[in-house]
């Protein structure tokens, strides 16, 4: 009753200032939210590599390199803002830093002689709460999953409509479920243009247990299945321009298997996925707040493509399928404070992943862990440091191997495997 009271007269009090200084009522309705991080960043690559042209042969990708340290200095800048429309109704854009083509990592290499920097709109988005346990989201938006950064980066956006219900079970269990449908590649089809449209449907479910030393858990079963992202090969149609050219990805990094849709023809290479992805994502985690303000979390995340099936790759590819490598998994170990937002909070962390070929989309997972992509296994270590309110420091430490190398050639030797060390040295403030 004393809170409720409280929050009235600081209503009453606010509406009569705003009245006085002559501002508008919207104003109060309008959140500002900002982020800057500045990095740091050091990519190693042992001699034992592949160059980038034996590993773009035998990977169809367009590295620019596999085999030269790089350091560099990098920067992400956000803004947005959040507006309460009415009791039920909000709506929020963000701009930010990074490349208009790479929709996974909104960072930006610092070099003068580079100009300006690229900035995006990266959230458009309108929600309504429709009941106290049904929130409706359309548009630009943020990840709206129980997951980890196996199956998506953590800065990716959504596009497309996702509502998400939160039903509470009692004090202690509460109930989740999400479901949405994701446009990834809109393509015109017609009477030329035989492709379709790229989509994803996504369906979670899941259970949350609070406990009174405020420990808890959380476990989420999810499917994605991705429509039409496989490739068609064009057949006697062969030509950038084929009927099936736009099945190619529009955005990929390295690691799901592929195969020529033209048929090996010289200067007309397009390369679209062998497999379908249809994911069988199962993510838990586990905190444990018995030393509050201290945490030990535990995560965890397995990962299958259900969609994988050799015999229709072989039918649709004319091609004989790649191996079966479909399954992705990470545990990481947390302990310290659950962020690190204030002075002298603190955090470490250690993972360990591992993403078999055509396990998910190399377009979405992590871009940081193997610098992007799947086929790859490894470490993740690090740290937080909480410097002042807002402020803090990130240490990490990636190390990945190539799980599987591929050949040049059909039947050849397999390449050595490619490898990747990243350190990242990130001082971050939000507002």
């Amino acid at each position: 009753m004393k809170e409720d009271i409280k929050k009235e007269v600081m209503k009453n009090l606010n509406y009569k200032a705003g009245t006085r200084l002559g501002m508008p009522e919207w104003i109060d309705r309008l959140a500002w939210e900002g982020s800057l991080r500045l990095r740091a960043e050091k990519d190693s690559f042992p001699a034992s590599n592949p160059s980038q042209f034996d590993y773009n042969a035998a990977n169809n990708t367009n590295l620019k390199n596999t085999s030269e340290d790089r350091n560099r200095f990098r920067l992400r800048a956000q803004l947005g803002v959040k507006a309460e429309i009415n009791d039920w109704m909000s709506a929020g854009i963000r701009m930010t830093t990074g490349s208009l083509d790479d929709p996974i990592s909104p960072n930006q290499t610092q070099e003068a002689a580079s100009g300006k920097y690229t900035i995006g709109l990266d959230r458009a988005f309108m929600s309504a709460k429709v009941r106290p346990w049904l929130t409706v989201t359309g548009g630009r938006f943020a990840n709206p999953w129980f997951s980890t950064d196996l199956m998506w980066d953590p800065d990716l956006a959504f596009d497309g409509v996702a509502a998400s219900f939160t039903p509470k079970i009692n004090d202690q269990f509460s109930a989740f479920a999400t479901l949405g449908a994701f446009p990834i590649d809109e393509i015109e089809k017609s009477s030329i243009n035989k492709s379709k449209s790229k989509w994803m449907y996504g369906v979670q479910g899941g259970i949350k247990w609070a406990f009174a030393d405020k420990s808890s858990a959380k476990l989420g079963v999810a499917l994605y299945d991705f429509q039409d992202v496989e490739g068609i090969s064009n057949g006697l149609a062969a030509g950038t321009t084929g009927p099936y050219s736009a099945t190619v990805p529009a955005f990929r990094t390295k690691g799901n298997s592929t195969f020529d849709i033209n048929g090996g023809i010289a200067g007309i290479e397009q390369y679209g996925l062998a497999s379908k992805f249809r994911d069988v994502s199962i993510t838990g985690q586990v905190d444990v707040g018995n030393f509050d303000p201290v945490h030990i979390i535990l995560t965890g995340d397995y990962i299958k493509n259900i969609g994988f099936n050799a015999g229709e790759i072989a039918r649709r590819t004319g091609q004989d399928a790649p191996s079966e490598q479909t399954n992705a998994y990470q545990v990481k170990l947390a302990v310290g404070m659950p962020e690190t937002y204030q002075y002298g909070d603190w955090q470490v962390f250690g993972a360990y992943k591992r993403l078999e070929a055509d396990s998910v989309l190399d377009s979405f997972t992590d871009s940081d862990f193997y610098l992007g992509g799947t086929n790859a296994k490894g470490w993740l270590l690090g740290g937080s440091y909480g410097l002042d309110k807002n402020t803090w420091i990130t240490a990490r430490w990636f190390s990945a191997d190539e799980i599987t190398p591929r050949s040049t050639t059909i039947g050849g030797t397999p390449l050595s495997p490619l490898s990747v060390d990243v350190l990242m040295l990130d001082l971050n403030t939000k507002f």
